[in-house]
């Protein structure tokens, strides 16, 4: 099957939702497991709080623990402010839902993260999304530049992947692991921005910089070509402090308040 094929696999089993009623999956997971939904559900509904969704063409996802390798996608067919913590689907290293289910799970998706899942123990959670701004700086050649404190926390774990096309082709895992290597957050040439992290809260705490920085790219880019840059050797300083500050941060300050926030914007995604 070519990488256009794939694009439609499956497409003609899948029927239009009228109407989404999910039941409940608490107490027939694991509470580790329901405690994975919960974080990454309230990840995709925090995304769409911010703006960062494309409809419904981007995708998060998490390891759950154990042997098999199963994580947690999105259903392809709801909007992120659709999903709640029994929607998503649980799938193996071929794609395949693990569990029955009324829904799909996107195809360019399940390259990407099972690229990142299967190469990388500690990467439990993956983030891509398709930003204007996020977009706009992995289109410019010399992508994300120091102008920003936020930039240059995050930068020094910045890796590019260049673009091949919608990502269905299985072949591509090995490329987007190897442009990864050891870093956490990758600018996919002309396509859009990818953050992995030991937790959800992890990955999306990067995510949040990584986002910032390039919309504050853009802007400071937009208002003329009297870019003030940082004094030698700061970006690199900057640099260790993001490295040792920002999964601090993500784990005991930032993505508790998070969560307490999408408590607070619509507690229907923790079902």
């Amino acid at each position: 099957m070519n990488r256009v094929d794939n694009i439609t696999a499956g497409m003609e089993q899948v029927r239009t939702l009228q109407l989404v009623d999910i039941p409940s999956l608490e107490g027939q997971v694991s509470e580790e497991e329901w405690k994975l939904r919960i974080d990454l559900a309230a990840a995709y509904r925090l995304v769409a709080f911010y703006g960062w969704d494309d409809l419904i063409f981007t995708h998060m996802s998490v390891r759950i623990p154990g042997p098999e390798h199963h994580f947690l996608l999105n259903p392809y067919n709801l909007m992120f402010e659709e999903v709640t913590a029994s929607s998503l689907v649980k799938v193996d290293t071929n794609g395949n839902p693990v569990d029955p289910t009324p829904f799909i799970t996107n195809p360019a998706g399940f390259t990407i993260h099972s690229a990142v899942h299967m190469a990388r123990e500690d990467a439990h959670a993956v983030i891509h999304l398709h930003t204007p701004h996020g977009q706009a700086v992995a289109a410019h050649e010399e992508g994300l530049l120091p102008l920003t404190q936020t930039a240059m926390l995050i930068r020094g774990d910045l890796s590019f992947h260049d673009y091949e096309g919608v990502a269905t082709d299985h072949e591509e895992r090995e490329r987007i692991v190897a442009d990864l290597g050891t870093k956490n957050a990758m600018l996919l040439r002309n396509h859009g921005t990818l953050t992995v992290g030991s937790t959800v809260g992890e990955a999306f705490i990067r995510m949040y910089f990584l986002e910032r920085a390039c919309e504050a790219q853009i802007y400071a880019l937009s208002a003329g070509d009297r870019v003030n840059n940082p004094p030698q050797g700061t970006p690199e300083v900057a640099a260790q402090q993001g490295a040792a500050g920002l999964k601090i941060a993500a784990q005991l300050l930032a993505w508790p308040a998070l969560l307490r926030k999408a408590y607070r914007l619509d507690p229907s995604f923790a079902s």
